[in-house]
């Protein structure tokens, strides 16, 4: 494939490296020449100096040819003005854009961008490391609003209706991991003792979320 990439910070040249040693031909865009020096000796791919969503530096950096585009400077706006570009004017079927406003990525996902929201995204990284039995979430849509967690649950909660759990708990059960195997849950999928439970939750309640499921269930009447 042929890959441009915006921005040779920190993140751009650590993935322009990781695709060219895929095998792929990379062409990296910063408008700042300096920047390129990240790439080192080893890097045979284009360097074009220039403004990411510029057509004419688009075009010198191979965007007619391109299958994906990664927009990752350091700047939202920037970001997703290119990524628009290459996706709009010229047809590239795959964009990424880095937004660090997990409010605007909602936006821009609406408008057909998958995004990658750097501050969810961190702190989840930050809360696996801190909270090994914690409620790190294993995923987080890009406005950071509902999150999927692994969902530790009550003994008793065995041999009970997920219906049950997610009325408890105020969660929706995406689905369970039952001997190895991802299974999607029905209404009348029951709760068995080994179990993994995924469940998705809107942020900020994750944490009251597992304490109920870890709170046995009322008895029935």
């Amino acid at each position: 494939m042929h890959i441009v990439v915006m921005g040779c910070g920190r993140v751009g040249s650590a993935l322009a490296l990781s695709l060219e040693r895929l095998g792929h031909e990379v062409s990296v865009v910063d408008r700042d020449p300096q920047a390129f020096r990240r790439l080192g000796s080893d890097f045979h791919g284009q360097e074009i100096v220039g403004v990411g969503f510029d057509r004419e530096v688009l075009t010198a950096a191979g965007i007619h040819r391109a299958e994906a585009f990664a927009a990752v400077s350091s700047g939202d706006n920037s970001n997703i003005i290119s990524a628009r570009v290459a996706r709009e004017t010229f047809g590239v079927e795959t964009v990424v854009a880095r937004i660090y406003d997990a409010k605007r990525a909602a936006v821009y996902e609406r408008l057909g961008i998958p995004t990658v929201a750097t501050v969810p995204w961190t702190t989840d990284r930050f809360l696996r490391m801190l909270l090994p039995d914690g409620v790190a979430t294993a995923w987080r849509d890009p406005s950071g609003t509902v999150a999927i967690m692994q969902l530790p649950f009550h003994e008793d909660w065995s041999g009970r209706p997920v219906t049950e759990l997610e009325e408890a708990t105020g969660s929706r059960v995406a689905f369970i991991v039952r001997f190895g195997t991802g299974v999607l849950t029905k209404p009348g999928t029951i709760i068995q003792a080994d179990d993994v439970v995924y469940a998705a939750a809107v942020s900020g309640t994750v944490a009251s979320v597992t304490q109920a499921a870890q709170t046995a269930p009322a008895e029935r009447g």
